[in-house]
Protein backbone atom coordinates (compact mmCIF):
# COMPACT_ATOMS: atom_id res chain seq x y z
CA UNK A 1 0.00 0.00 0.00
CA UNK A 2 1.09 3.68 -0.19
CA UNK A 3 2.42 5.27 2.28
CA UNK A 4 1.10 8.18 4.01
CA UNK A 5 2.53 11.18 6.27
CA UNK A 6 -0.11 12.92 8.31
CA UNK A 7 -0.25 16.66 6.96
CA UNK A 8 0.72 18.27 9.83
CA UNK A 9 4.35 15.89 10.15
CA UNK A 10 4.77 16.86 6.01
CA UNK A 11 4.19 20.51 6.00
CA UNK A 12 6.57 20.85 9.35
CA UNK A 13 8.77 18.22 7.52
CA UNK A 14 9.17 20.51 4.28
CA UNK A 15 8.49 23.52 6.08
CA UNK A 16 12.29 23.26 7.60
CA UNK A 17 13.99 23.75 4.67
CA UNK A 18 12.65 27.04 4.34
CA UNK A 19 14.48 28.11 7.52
CA UNK A 20 17.58 29.28 6.41
CA UNK A 21 20.28 31.69 7.57
CA UNK A 22 19.85 35.38 6.66
CA UNK A 23 23.02 37.35 5.67
CA UNK A 24 22.89 39.50 8.67
CA UNK A 25 23.37 36.23 10.74
CA UNK A 26 24.92 33.38 8.72
CA UNK A 27 28.84 32.61 8.74
CA UNK A 28 28.73 31.99 5.37
CA UNK A 29 27.69 35.44 4.31
CA UNK A 30 29.31 36.83 6.97
CA UNK A 31 32.49 37.63 5.14
CA UNK A 32 34.24 41.23 5.39
CA UNK A 33 33.70 42.58 1.55
CA UNK A 34 33.51 45.41 -0.56
CA UNK A 35 32.71 46.50 -4.22
CA UNK A 36 33.46 49.01 -6.37
CA UNK A 37 33.32 49.82 -9.83
CA UNK A 38 34.03 47.55 -12.51
CA UNK A 39 32.85 50.14 -14.96
CA UNK A 40 34.13 54.25 -14.50
CA UNK A 41 36.79 54.87 -11.90
CA UNK A 42 36.84 56.00 -8.70
CA UNK A 43 37.70 59.31 -7.02
CA UNK A 44 38.98 59.06 -3.26
CA UNK A 45 40.40 61.72 -1.73
CA UNK A 46 44.30 63.05 -1.22
CA UNK A 47 44.04 61.44 2.12
CA UNK A 48 44.16 57.76 0.38
CA UNK A 49 47.75 56.28 1.93
CA UNK A 50 50.81 57.46 0.13
CA UNK A 51 52.70 54.22 0.67
CA UNK A 52 49.88 52.51 -1.57
CA UNK A 53 52.03 50.83 -4.78
CA UNK A 54 50.16 49.57 -7.53
CA UNK A 55 51.84 46.44 -9.65
CA UNK A 56 51.25 48.03 -13.05
CA UNK A 57 50.82 51.10 -14.91
CA UNK A 58 46.90 50.05 -15.61
CA UNK A 59 46.16 50.47 -12.22
CA UNK A 60 48.48 53.73 -11.39
CA UNK A 61 46.14 56.34 -10.02
CA UNK A 62 45.67 59.54 -12.09
CA UNK A 63 45.04 62.66 -9.92
CA UNK A 64 43.38 65.90 -10.90
CA UNK A 65 41.49 69.01 -9.50
CA UNK A 66 38.01 69.19 -8.32
CA UNK A 67 36.69 72.34 -6.41
CA UNK A 68 40.02 73.28 -5.26
CA UNK A 69 41.20 69.88 -3.62
CA UNK A 70 43.13 67.21 -5.58
CA UNK A 71 41.30 63.99 -6.34
CA UNK A 72 42.76 60.65 -7.11
CA UNK A 73 41.31 58.44 -9.50
CA UNK A 74 41.70 54.97 -9.38
CA UNK A 75 41.25 52.24 -11.66
CA UNK A 76 38.45 49.73 -10.40
CA UNK A 77 40.50 46.29 -9.86
CA UNK A 78 43.16 48.20 -7.61
CA UNK A 79 40.17 50.45 -6.01
CA UNK A 80 38.34 47.01 -5.23
CA UNK A 81 41.81 45.53 -3.98
CA UNK A 82 42.32 48.13 -1.48
CA UNK A 83 38.76 48.47 -0.30
CA UNK A 84 38.22 44.70 0.63
CA UNK A 85 41.46 44.81 2.25
CA UNK A 86 40.20 47.76 4.48
CA UNK A 87 37.00 45.59 4.90
CA UNK A 88 34.57 48.78 3.26
CA UNK A 89 31.57 48.04 2.46
CA UNK A 90 30.82 50.08 -0.82
CA UNK A 91 28.85 49.88 -4.15
CA UNK A 92 30.52 50.23 -7.38
CA UNK A 93 26.68 51.59 -8.56
CA UNK A 94 26.16 48.19 -10.75
CA UNK A 95 23.22 47.90 -13.05
CA UNK A 96 19.40 49.04 -12.66
CA UNK A 97 18.00 46.18 -11.24
CA UNK A 98 16.32 46.12 -7.79
CA UNK A 99 16.84 43.37 -5.42
CA UNK A 100 12.70 41.76 -5.88
CA UNK A 101 13.76 41.74 -9.39
CA UNK A 102 17.24 39.63 -9.19
CA UNK A 103 14.97 37.51 -6.26
CA UNK A 104 12.71 36.50 -9.31
CA UNK A 105 15.20 36.59 -11.99
CA UNK A 106 17.46 34.23 -10.02
CA UNK A 107 14.63 31.51 -8.77
CA UNK A 108 13.71 31.21 -12.29
CA UNK A 109 17.48 30.73 -13.39
CA UNK A 110 17.83 28.18 -10.24
CA UNK A 111 14.35 26.14 -10.45
CA UNK A 112 14.34 24.43 -13.77
CA UNK A 113 13.75 20.81 -15.12
CA UNK A 114 16.56 19.69 -12.60
CA UNK A 115 13.36 19.93 -9.45
CA UNK A 116 11.54 17.21 -11.66
CA UNK A 117 14.43 14.71 -11.64
CA UNK A 118 14.94 14.79 -7.17
CA UNK A 119 12.31 12.01 -6.21
CA UNK A 120 14.31 9.99 -8.12
CA UNK A 121 17.43 10.95 -6.55
CA UNK A 122 15.35 10.25 -3.10
CA UNK A 123 14.45 6.86 -4.36
CA UNK A 124 18.20 5.69 -5.55
CA UNK A 125 18.76 5.46 -1.41
CA UNK A 126 15.50 4.59 0.02
CA UNK A 127 12.07 3.00 -0.57
CA UNK A 128 10.52 3.80 2.46
CA UNK A 129 8.27 7.38 3.75
CA UNK A 130 11.00 8.01 6.17
CA UNK A 131 14.16 8.33 3.52
CA UNK A 132 12.36 11.71 3.21
CA UNK A 133 13.88 13.17 6.54
CA UNK A 134 17.63 13.04 5.44
CA UNK A 135 17.02 13.95 1.58
CA UNK A 136 14.90 16.97 3.02
CA UNK A 137 18.19 17.43 4.98
CA UNK A 138 20.64 17.03 2.42
CA UNK A 139 18.51 19.04 0.24
CA UNK A 140 19.09 22.50 2.42
CA UNK A 141 22.67 21.35 3.14
CA UNK A 142 23.65 21.06 -0.25
CA UNK A 143 21.46 24.42 -1.05
CA UNK A 144 23.27 26.08 1.51
CA UNK A 145 26.55 25.23 -0.08
CA UNK A 146 25.65 26.35 -3.29
CA UNK A 147 24.30 29.83 -2.49
CA UNK A 148 27.80 30.25 -1.10
CA UNK A 149 29.82 29.18 -3.87
CA UNK A 150 27.37 31.63 -5.80
CA UNK A 151 28.59 34.23 -3.30
CA UNK A 152 32.07 33.81 -3.49
CA UNK A 153 31.63 34.48 -7.09
CA UNK A 154 30.25 37.68 -6.83
CA UNK A 155 32.67 39.05 -4.29
CA UNK A 156 36.03 37.57 -6.57
CA UNK A 157 34.12 40.02 -9.08
CA UNK A 158 33.56 42.75 -6.67
CA UNK A 159 37.75 42.19 -5.43
CA UNK A 160 38.85 41.99 -9.21
CA UNK A 161 36.79 43.79 -11.65
CA UNK A 162 35.37 40.44 -13.46
CA UNK A 163 31.93 40.67 -15.33
CA UNK A 164 32.02 37.63 -16.84
CA UNK A 165 32.78 33.64 -15.22
CA UNK A 166 36.09 33.39 -17.45
CA UNK A 167 36.75 36.96 -16.79
CA UNK A 168 36.90 36.34 -12.71
CA UNK A 169 39.27 33.07 -13.62
CA UNK A 170 41.47 35.12 -15.59
CA UNK A 171 41.76 37.96 -13.03
CA UNK A 172 41.88 35.91 -9.93
CA UNK A 173 44.00 32.58 -11.25
CA UNK A 174 45.13 33.52 -14.63
CA UNK A 175 44.47 33.58 -18.08
CA UNK A 176 46.67 30.72 -19.42
CA UNK A 177 44.00 28.11 -17.36
CA UNK A 178 40.79 30.69 -18.47
CA UNK A 179 40.12 27.54 -20.65
CA UNK A 180 39.36 25.39 -18.28
CA UNK A 181 35.99 27.07 -16.70
CA UNK A 182 35.10 28.02 -20.49
CA UNK A 183 34.76 24.52 -21.78
CA UNK A 184 32.46 23.04 -17.93
CA UNK A 185 30.61 25.64 -18.76
CA UNK A 186 29.96 24.66 -22.81
CA UNK A 187 29.45 21.15 -22.25
CA UNK A 188 26.85 22.24 -18.79
CA UNK A 189 25.02 23.71 -21.31
CA UNK A 190 25.07 21.37 -23.57
CA UNK A 191 24.04 18.67 -20.82
CA UNK A 192 20.91 20.99 -20.17
CA UNK A 193 20.08 21.36 -23.22
CA UNK A 194 20.18 17.48 -23.98
CA UNK A 195 18.17 17.17 -20.69
CA UNK A 196 15.50 19.59 -21.87
CA UNK A 197 15.51 17.24 -25.32
CA UNK A 198 14.95 14.26 -23.26
CA UNK A 199 11.81 15.62 -21.37
CA UNK A 200 10.31 16.96 -24.47
CA UNK A 201 10.22 13.88 -25.62
CA UNK A 202 8.55 12.33 -22.54
CA UNK A 203 6.03 15.18 -22.15
CA UNK A 204 5.02 15.85 -26.09
CA UNK A 205 4.32 11.46 -26.25
CA UNK A 206 2.53 11.88 -23.19
CA UNK A 207 0.50 14.98 -23.79
CA UNK A 208 -0.73 13.28 -27.58
CA UNK A 209 -1.39 9.85 -25.77
CA UNK A 210 -3.88 12.65 -23.87
CA UNK A 211 -5.28 13.62 -26.77
CA UNK A 212 -5.56 9.92 -27.91
CA UNK A 213 -2.80 9.39 -30.16
CA UNK A 214 -0.27 7.50 -29.83
CA UNK A 215 3.37 8.39 -31.55
CA UNK A 216 6.60 6.98 -30.33
CA UNK A 217 9.16 8.72 -28.26
CA UNK A 218 11.09 9.75 -31.28
CA UNK A 219 8.89 10.78 -33.20
CA UNK A 220 7.46 13.21 -30.69
CA UNK A 221 11.25 14.61 -30.04
CA UNK A 222 11.40 15.16 -34.14
CA UNK A 223 7.77 16.50 -34.21
CA UNK A 224 8.98 19.39 -31.65
CA UNK A 225 12.34 19.85 -32.96
CA UNK A 226 11.83 20.57 -36.20
CA UNK A 227 8.44 22.43 -35.61
CA UNK A 228 9.54 24.48 -32.88
CA UNK A 229 12.78 24.30 -31.33
CA UNK A 230 15.18 24.76 -34.84
CA UNK A 231 13.16 27.69 -35.79
CA UNK A 232 13.83 29.02 -32.23
CA UNK A 233 17.38 28.09 -31.91
CA UNK A 234 17.63 30.36 -35.57
CA UNK A 235 16.00 33.39 -34.13
CA UNK A 236 18.47 36.27 -34.53
CA UNK A 237 17.17 38.22 -31.46
CA UNK A 238 16.04 36.15 -28.44
CA UNK A 239 14.72 39.00 -26.30
CA UNK A 240 11.21 38.36 -27.75
CA UNK A 241 11.33 35.10 -25.65
CA UNK A 242 11.99 37.08 -22.35
CA UNK A 243 8.07 37.31 -21.37
CA UNK A 244 7.70 33.14 -21.31
CA UNK A 245 9.87 32.68 -18.81
CA UNK A 246 7.07 33.56 -16.68
CA UNK A 247 5.49 30.52 -17.55
CA UNK A 248 8.60 28.57 -16.70
CA UNK A 249 8.59 29.55 -12.55
CA UNK A 250 4.75 29.80 -12.83
CA UNK A 251 4.62 26.56 -14.37
CA UNK A 252 7.29 24.84 -11.17
CA UNK A 253 5.07 26.29 -8.40
CA UNK A 254 1.74 24.72 -10.18
CA UNK A 255 3.02 21.73 -10.68
CA UNK A 256 4.04 21.28 -6.79
CA UNK A 257 0.53 22.34 -5.79
CA UNK A 258 -0.86 19.39 -8.23
CA UNK A 259 1.64 16.94 -6.59
CA UNK A 260 0.58 17.99 -3.55
CA UNK A 261 -3.40 17.94 -4.16
CA UNK A 262 -2.77 14.21 -5.60
CA UNK A 263 -0.69 12.97 -2.94
CA UNK A 264 -3.22 14.00 -0.26
CA UNK A 265 -6.02 12.88 -2.14
CA UNK A 266 -4.64 9.43 -2.61
CA UNK A 267 -5.42 9.41 -6.44
CA UNK A 268 -2.35 7.49 -6.79
CA UNK A 269 -2.51 4.74 -3.47
CA UNK A 270 -2.25 1.25 -4.19
CA UNK A 271 -5.88 -0.81 -2.80
CA UNK A 272 -5.76 -3.45 -0.16
CA UNK A 273 -8.28 -5.74 0.50
CA UNK A 274 -10.33 -6.14 3.74
CA UNK A 275 -8.98 -8.66 6.53
CA UNK A 276 -11.35 -10.33 8.93
CA UNK A 277 -11.38 -9.56 12.53
CA UNK A 278 -10.50 -12.29 14.75
CA UNK A 279 -10.13 -12.97 18.69
CA UNK A 280 -6.60 -11.38 18.48
CA UNK A 281 -6.72 -9.51 15.58
CA UNK A 282 -8.69 -6.54 14.81
CA UNK A 283 -10.42 -6.30 11.22
CA UNK A 284 -9.28 -3.89 8.48
CA UNK A 285 -11.28 -2.38 6.09
CA UNK A 286 -10.35 -2.77 2.33
CA UNK A 287 -8.63 0.83 0.93
CA UNK A 288 -9.52 1.33 -2.47
CA UNK A 289 -7.09 1.61 -5.12
CA UNK A 290 -6.43 5.44 -6.63
CA UNK A 291 -8.98 7.18 -9.05
CA UNK A 292 -5.79 6.83 -11.60
CA UNK A 293 -3.73 4.26 -10.56
CA UNK A 294 -4.82 1.76 -13.14
CA UNK A 295 -3.84 4.16 -15.70
CA UNK A 296 -0.15 4.17 -14.65
CA UNK A 297 2.26 1.36 -16.23
CA UNK A 298 3.17 -1.02 -13.74
CA UNK A 299 7.02 -0.04 -13.68
CA UNK A 300 5.64 3.54 -12.26
CA UNK A 301 3.07 2.46 -9.73
CA UNK A 302 3.87 3.07 -6.06
CA UNK A 303 6.35 0.55 -4.23
CA UNK A 304 7.64 0.94 -0.87
CA UNK A 305 9.94 -0.79 1.49
CA UNK A 306 11.62 -0.59 4.58
CA UNK A 307 14.76 1.25 3.53
CA UNK A 308 14.06 4.74 5.22
CA UNK A 309 16.43 7.33 6.73
CA UNK A 310 18.99 4.84 8.09
CA UNK A 311 19.55 4.28 4.04
CA UNK A 312 21.12 7.45 3.61
CA UNK A 313 24.37 5.94 4.65
CA UNK A 314 24.41 4.05 1.30
CA UNK A 315 26.74 5.17 -1.28
CA UNK A 316 23.60 5.40 -3.14
CA UNK A 317 22.80 8.85 -1.36
CA UNK A 318 25.19 10.35 -3.68
CA UNK A 319 23.12 10.15 -6.81
CA UNK A 320 21.07 12.32 -4.86
CA UNK A 321 23.71 14.65 -4.16
CA UNK A 322 24.95 15.05 -7.57
CA UNK A 323 21.15 15.69 -8.69
CA UNK A 324 21.05 18.32 -6.11
CA UNK A 325 24.43 19.94 -7.82
CA UNK A 326 22.42 19.79 -11.24
CA UNK A 327 19.47 21.58 -10.03
CA UNK A 328 21.22 24.36 -8.29
CA UNK A 329 23.26 25.18 -10.94
CA UNK A 330 22.99 29.14 -12.02
CA UNK A 331 26.84 29.74 -11.10
CA UNK A 332 28.22 30.63 -15.01
CA UNK A 333 25.12 33.83 -14.38
CA UNK A 334 26.42 34.72 -10.77
CA UNK A 335 28.65 38.02 -12.42
CA UNK A 336 25.82 38.81 -14.68
CA UNK A 337 23.50 38.75 -11.55
CA UNK A 338 25.89 41.07 -9.21
CA UNK A 339 26.74 43.83 -11.77
CA UNK A 340 23.74 44.10 -12.58
CA UNK A 341 22.27 44.79 -9.44
CA UNK A 342 21.65 48.56 -8.47
CA UNK A 343 23.68 49.81 -5.28
CA UNK A 344 25.52 46.43 -5.48
CA UNK A 345 27.39 45.90 -1.98
CA UNK A 346 28.18 42.53 -1.07
CA UNK A 347 25.40 43.13 1.67
CA UNK A 348 22.60 43.54 -1.02
CA UNK A 349 24.26 41.09 -3.19
CA UNK A 350 23.81 38.36 -0.53
CA UNK A 351 20.21 38.85 -0.14
CA UNK A 352 19.76 38.18 -3.06
CA UNK A 353 21.62 35.55 -2.88
CA UNK A 354 20.38 34.01 0.61
CA UNK A 355 16.40 35.03 -0.51
CA UNK A 356 16.13 33.17 -3.76
CA UNK A 357 18.30 30.15 -3.08
CA UNK A 358 16.16 29.95 0.50
CA UNK A 359 12.78 30.03 -1.77
CA UNK A 360 14.55 27.28 -4.54
CA UNK A 361 15.29 25.11 -1.41
CA UNK A 362 11.69 24.97 -0.30
CA UNK A 363 10.17 24.30 -3.77
CA UNK A 364 13.11 21.67 -4.42
CA UNK A 365 12.00 19.85 -0.58
CA UNK A 366 8.53 19.72 -1.73
CA UNK A 367 8.75 18.47 -4.77
CA UNK A 368 11.34 15.80 -4.29
CA UNK A 369 9.14 15.13 -0.58
CA UNK A 370 5.57 14.94 -2.23
CA UNK A 371 6.99 12.84 -5.38
CA UNK A 372 8.28 10.54 -3.59
CA UNK A 373 6.05 9.86 -1.04
CA UNK A 374 3.44 9.51 -3.88
CA UNK A 375 5.51 6.49 -5.72
CA UNK A 376 8.46 5.42 -3.73
CA UNK A 377 10.65 3.89 -5.33
CA UNK A 378 9.25 3.77 -8.69
CA UNK A 379 9.63 6.99 -9.11
CA UNK A 380 10.96 7.97 -12.52
CA UNK A 381 13.94 10.29 -13.50
CA UNK A 382 11.32 12.46 -14.44
CA UNK A 383 8.38 12.28 -12.19
CA UNK A 384 5.84 13.80 -14.66
CA UNK A 385 6.21 10.05 -16.47
CA UNK A 386 4.29 8.39 -13.40
CA UNK A 387 1.58 10.23 -13.97
CA UNK A 388 -1.44 9.09 -15.69
CA UNK A 389 -2.34 10.20 -18.83
CA UNK A 390 -5.79 11.29 -18.01
CA UNK A 391 -5.13 12.66 -15.05
CA UNK A 392 -6.01 16.19 -16.30
CA UNK A 393 -4.59 18.24 -13.48
CA UNK A 394 -0.82 16.75 -14.30
CA UNK A 395 -1.74 17.17 -17.82
CA UNK A 396 -1.82 21.04 -17.39
CA UNK A 397 1.61 20.56 -15.66
CA UNK A 398 3.13 18.78 -18.52
CA UNK A 399 1.90 21.52 -20.56
CA UNK A 400 3.46 24.48 -18.22
CA UNK A 401 6.70 22.31 -18.49
CA UNK A 402 6.74 21.91 -22.18
CA UNK A 403 6.08 25.35 -22.79
CA UNK A 404 8.55 26.73 -20.95
CA UNK A 405 11.32 24.03 -22.12
CA UNK A 406 10.44 25.51 -25.70
CA UNK A 407 10.97 28.73 -24.67
CA UNK A 408 13.93 28.59 -22.73
CA UNK A 409 15.70 26.27 -24.81
CA UNK A 410 17.29 28.53 -27.40
CA UNK A 411 18.31 30.82 -24.78
CA UNK A 412 20.32 27.57 -23.58
CA UNK A 413 21.48 26.71 -26.58
CA UNK A 414 23.02 29.89 -27.80
CA UNK A 415 25.16 29.99 -24.86
CA UNK A 416 26.43 26.21 -26.12
CA UNK A 417 26.42 27.25 -29.52
CA UNK A 418 28.35 30.59 -28.66
CA UNK A 419 30.58 28.36 -26.52
CA UNK A 420 31.69 26.23 -29.02
CA UNK A 421 32.31 28.76 -31.38
CA UNK A 422 34.49 30.77 -29.09
CA UNK A 423 36.48 27.05 -27.93
CA UNK A 424 37.21 26.88 -31.83
CA UNK A 425 38.21 30.03 -31.90
CA UNK A 426 36.03 31.33 -34.57
CA UNK A 427 36.30 35.16 -34.76
CA UNK A 428 33.45 37.12 -33.99
CA UNK A 429 33.76 39.04 -37.46
CA UNK A 430 33.32 35.09 -39.19
CA UNK A 431 30.29 34.41 -37.19
CA UNK A 432 28.10 34.91 -40.42
CA UNK A 433 24.67 33.88 -40.76
CA UNK A 434 25.52 31.21 -42.61
CA UNK A 435 28.43 29.56 -39.81
CA UNK A 436 25.59 30.70 -37.13
CA UNK A 437 22.91 28.65 -39.06
CA UNK A 438 25.77 25.82 -40.09
CA UNK A 439 26.45 25.41 -36.43
CA UNK A 440 22.85 25.50 -34.94
CA UNK A 441 22.33 22.59 -37.53
CA UNK A 442 24.91 20.40 -36.44
CA UNK A 443 24.48 20.59 -32.48
CA UNK A 444 20.57 20.27 -33.12
CA UNK A 445 21.33 17.06 -34.86
CA UNK A 446 23.92 15.49 -32.26
CA UNK A 447 21.82 16.58 -29.21
CA UNK A 448 18.27 15.44 -31.00
CA UNK A 449 20.08 11.87 -31.63
CA UNK A 450 21.65 11.58 -27.61
CA UNK A 451 18.11 12.63 -26.70
CA UNK A 452 16.44 9.60 -28.68
CA UNK A 453 18.57 7.07 -27.41
CA UNK A 454 18.81 8.13 -23.66
CA UNK A 455 15.84 7.81 -21.86
CA UNK A 456 17.12 7.61 -18.10
CA UNK A 457 17.31 11.52 -17.48
CA UNK A 458 18.35 10.52 -13.41
CA UNK A 459 21.72 9.53 -15.10
CA UNK A 460 22.67 12.56 -17.06
CA UNK A 461 21.34 14.94 -14.70
CA UNK A 462 23.73 12.70 -12.11
CA UNK A 463 27.02 12.11 -14.02
CA UNK A 464 26.70 16.00 -15.42
CA UNK A 465 25.93 17.31 -11.36
CA UNK A 466 28.95 14.81 -10.57
CA UNK A 467 31.56 15.99 -13.26
CA UNK A 468 30.29 19.20 -14.24
CA UNK A 469 28.02 20.79 -11.68
CA UNK A 470 30.49 21.00 -8.61
CA UNK A 471 33.38 21.68 -10.58
CA UNK A 472 31.45 25.04 -11.09
CA UNK A 473 29.47 25.35 -7.81
CA UNK A 474 32.15 24.18 -5.54
CA UNK A 475 35.33 23.66 -6.93
CA UNK A 476 36.14 26.90 -9.15
CA UNK A 477 34.40 29.52 -6.65
CA UNK A 478 36.88 28.22 -3.99
CA UNK A 479 40.07 28.45 -6.57
CA UNK A 480 39.23 32.00 -7.36
CA UNK A 481 38.72 32.90 -4.05
CA UNK A 482 41.94 32.17 -2.70
CA UNK A 483 43.39 33.54 -5.78
CA UNK A 484 42.24 36.73 -5.26
CA UNK A 485 42.89 36.96 -1.75
CA UNK A 486 46.26 35.93 -2.09
CA UNK A 487 46.75 38.54 -4.71
CA UNK A 488 45.60 40.95 -2.11
CA UNK A 489 49.08 40.14 -0.41
CA UNK A 490 49.80 41.77 2.88
CA UNK A 491 46.35 44.20 2.27
CA UNK A 492 44.54 41.38 2.63
CA UNK A 493 42.22 41.43 5.97
CA UNK A 494 42.54 38.76 7.93
CA UNK A 495 38.47 37.85 7.95
CA UNK A 496 39.36 36.45 4.08
CA UNK A 497 42.46 35.33 4.90
CA UNK A 498 40.52 32.84 7.43
CA UNK A 499 38.18 32.31 5.50
CA UNK A 500 40.17 30.72 2.67
CA UNK A 501 40.25 27.21 4.30
CA UNK A 502 36.59 27.71 4.93
CA UNK A 503 36.11 28.04 1.03
CA UNK A 504 38.79 24.90 0.20
CA UNK A 505 36.95 22.82 2.40
CA UNK A 506 33.82 23.52 0.69
CA UNK A 507 36.10 22.79 -2.73
CA UNK A 508 36.90 19.13 -1.21
CA UNK A 509 33.77 18.23 -0.59
CA UNK A 510 32.60 19.06 -4.21
CA UNK A 511 35.59 16.14 -5.50
CA UNK A 512 34.77 13.69 -3.22
CA UNK A 513 30.80 14.50 -4.27
CA UNK A 514 32.11 13.96 -7.64
CA UNK A 515 34.19 11.23 -7.61
CA UNK A 516 31.74 9.17 -5.54
CA UNK A 517 28.53 10.60 -7.56
CA UNK A 518 30.31 9.33 -10.77
CA UNK A 519 30.80 6.02 -9.89
CA UNK A 520 27.14 5.64 -8.75
CA UNK A 521 25.52 7.51 -11.33
CA UNK A 522 26.57 4.76 -14.07
CA UNK A 523 24.11 2.50 -11.84
CA UNK A 524 21.08 3.95 -13.08
CA UNK A 525 22.14 3.04 -16.55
Amino acid sequence: MMHRLPPLTLLLLVAAVAVLPTPANSFAFQATTTSLSVRTPIQVAATFPRQLSLASSSQHPRSHHQNGKIVLAMSSDAAAAAAASNGNESSNGGGTASIPNEVFNLVKSIVGAGVLSLPAGIAAFGNAPSAIVPATLLITLIGLISAYGFSLIGRVCSYTGGQSYRDAWTKSVGDSTSWIPAVTCTFKTCCAILSYSMILADTTKSLLMTAGWEVSRTASLLGITTTALLPLCLLKNLSSLAPFSLVGISGMFYTAIAMAIRYFSGAYRLGTPAVKGTRSVAAVAAVPAGKYLSDVASKYRPSFGSLGASAALSPNVFILVCLLSTAYMAHFNAPKFYTELKNNTIQRYNTVVGTSFGISILLFGLVGSLGFLTFGAASSGLILNNYSGKDVLMSLSRIAVAVSIVFSYPLAFAGARDGWLDLLKVPMKERTDGVLTQTTLAILACVTFAATQLKELAFLMSLAGATLGNALIYVYPALMFRSAVKGMGSKASGGLKREVPLAMFAAALGVVFGGVGAKMAFGLL
